[in-house]
């Protein structure tokens, strides 16, 4: 009898390391099959919010060719205005004959004002992680010809200037590979500190996401420049644009689009808007 009982405690005890070794087995599996799904969510993310992007520039550029100039930016503060909601969004005394914006440097797609789809419940146009940290931001050049008034976003200013004034425009939008160290310096322009360091100097508008990491925000200096927190109060036009970096080093996540003015003069000649 005693020998009955010793061995099926050795049968019980072989099952439960039997057992031990098929959750192993089973943890392992999930884990293996975990990490490809998050990456593959990971990427359609991002897949899409560049396809968003993408249609967001080819809608400014309709705009552009219907309407004679650019919208302005979106309301950026904390609490936008009820009005300005999705919309453009004028400055004081701004309007579209004018083009004087009230952000033009730090504000959002206006996804109302170009009949945009993806929106928010304020109208925001929001990249493919939805939450309202992740509104799809816009800046477009301040660049002033033959005049007071903004070329790009008043009514005709770029028929008024001229294609060749606006090829010969200094004060476009700067992409850089990585932030300069002048970036905070008190001046109403600065550029990437070097060619070796830009992408581009002539962009009209740049269109981007905060990526992943919008909420949080990202903390690198790449990232902050284009976060722009009070870009009102000092105003530059340089904006960063690389790979996709984090594990121990700074994170950068940002997803960013811009169109210089070479394609821009091409597509409104293209379509009669100019000269």
């Amino acid at each position: 009898m005693h020998r009955k009982n010793g061995a099926a405690a050795r049968i019980r005890g072989f099952t439960l390391i039997e057992l031990s070794v098929v959750v192993l087995v089973i943890t392992l599996l999930l884990g293996s099959l975990l990490v490809p799904l998050a990456t593959q969510v990971e990427q359609r993310n991002v897949s899409e919010t560049q396809k968003r992007l993408q249609e967001v520039k080819e809608a400014l550029i309709g705009y552009a060719i219907a309407n004679g100039r650019f919208p302005c930016p979106a309301e950026v503060s904390p609490v936008p205005d009820p009005n300005d909601r999705g919309n453009e969004s004028f400055d004081v005394g701004g309007t579209a004959a004018n083009g004087k914006c009230k952000h033009p440097y730090d504000g959002y797609v206006p996804g109302i004002t170009l009949g945009l789809s993806n929106l928010d419940s304020q109208g925001f146009v929001v990249d493919a992680w939805g939450l309202q940290q992740n509104r799809l931001r816009y800046a477009i050049a301040p660049t002033k010809l033959a005049g007071t008034d903004p070329v790009f976003t008043s009514l005709n200013g770029m028929r008024t200037a001229g294609i060749s004034s606006i090829g010969g425009a200094t004060t476009l939008l700067y992409i850089c590979a990585t932030s300069p160290a002048n970036l905070g310096a008190p001046t109403p322009f600065a550029d990437c500190a070097g060619i070796g360091n830009t992408l581009s100097s002539d962009a009209i508008f740049v269109i981007y996401s905060l990526g992943k990491n919008a909420a949080t925000p990202g903390t690198s200096t790449d990232e902050a420049a284009n976060l722009k927190p009070n870009f009102t109060a000092n105003p530059n036009y340089i904006f960063v644009s690389k790979v996709k970096t984090g594990g121990t080093g700074p994170e950068f996540d940002d997803i960013v689009l811009w169109t210089s003015r070479y394609n821009v003069l091409a597509q409104l000649t293209a379509a009669g808007q100019l000269p």
